[in-house]
């Protein structure tokens, strides 16, 4: 089950421009820092601005009879040395705020706490919007549950394609990039995929792949409407002007 962020502002002692904008309130938006092409470089940022969700996809399996252990969030991986083996946990980290943001992390360390929290770090650091819509031809909402047009990611062999899919639907698609989709606020979508998508990391990889030609895929303006394309949060008006008179007054 998604675990609630929680953050206390008067702890953070932003150590960036954009950081000490959002602590002040100069920053309410963080489509605003998004649309810019500026980088969030402290995970409190996202806290700040978003109410965030978080979820560990699980990656990993335990040890088993026959390869059939439990899943497991911790993926274990040995190096075999002189001296022994040394191991080394992997975790995957996801947060979104079920509103057209999500970010995904992985974190590798020799513990497991740590892994967890690189994970969660990363996952803050990396939070992007997601363009959502409704694209089926079967489907007459009033409301963007969907993704506007089908979209393909790939990473080593497993390919994956996200197509729009009518109300009450739901996601059909892989456990685990249910998730994401869940945390990014999609609710219905269809999902084709090939390759070796056993192997957990590469299948999280072609879903945020896929996630982000959402918005870097072109669209004419006659078809917004039409498709009830919202970028992001469902709101509009957020002007990359605004950013750079922020960051303008902090120098």
């Amino acid at each position: 089950m998604p675990e609630q962020v929680e953050f206390n502002p008067d702890e953070w002692k932003p150590l960036t421009a954009i950081g000490r904008a959002v602590k002040t309130k100069e920053i309410k938006d963080i489509d605003t820092i998004l649309e810019a092409g500026q980088c969030i470089l402290e995970p409190e940022i996202s806290d700040m601005l978003l109410n965030l969700e978080v979820e560990f996809l699980l990656v990993g399996q335990a040890k088993g009879k026959f390869g059939g252990g439990q899943r497991r969030v911790f993926k274990n991986t040995q190096k075999k040395t002189r001296e022994g083996n040394k191991p080394k946990f992997t975790a995957v980290a996801v947060v979104g705020d079920r509103d057209g943001h999500v970010g995904i992390g992985f974190g590798s360390a020799k513990e497991t706490v740590p892994a967890r929290e690189k994970a969660l770090r990363q996952a803050k650091l990396n939070v992007f919007k997601i363009r959502r819509g409704v694209g089926s031809w079967e489907d007459k909402a009033d409301s963007p549950h969907s993704i506007p047009f089908a979209v393909q990611g790939k990473c080593g062999s497993v390919i994956i394609n996200l197509l729009p899919a009518p109300k009450g639907k739901g996601l059909c698609v892989e456990k685990e990039c249910a998730k994401i989709l869940a945390l990014a606020g999609i609710k219905d979508v269809w999902s084709k995929s090939f390759g070796q998508t056993k192997t957990k990391m590469n299948i999280v990889k072609a879903c945020e792949k896929a996630l982000r030609k959402l918005s870097t895929m072109k669209v004419l303006d006659k078809y917004n409407d039409q498709l009830l394309i919202a970028d992001g949060a469902m709101k509009k008006d957020t002007r990359k002007e605004d950013m750079e008179e922020v960051l303008a007054a902090q120098e």
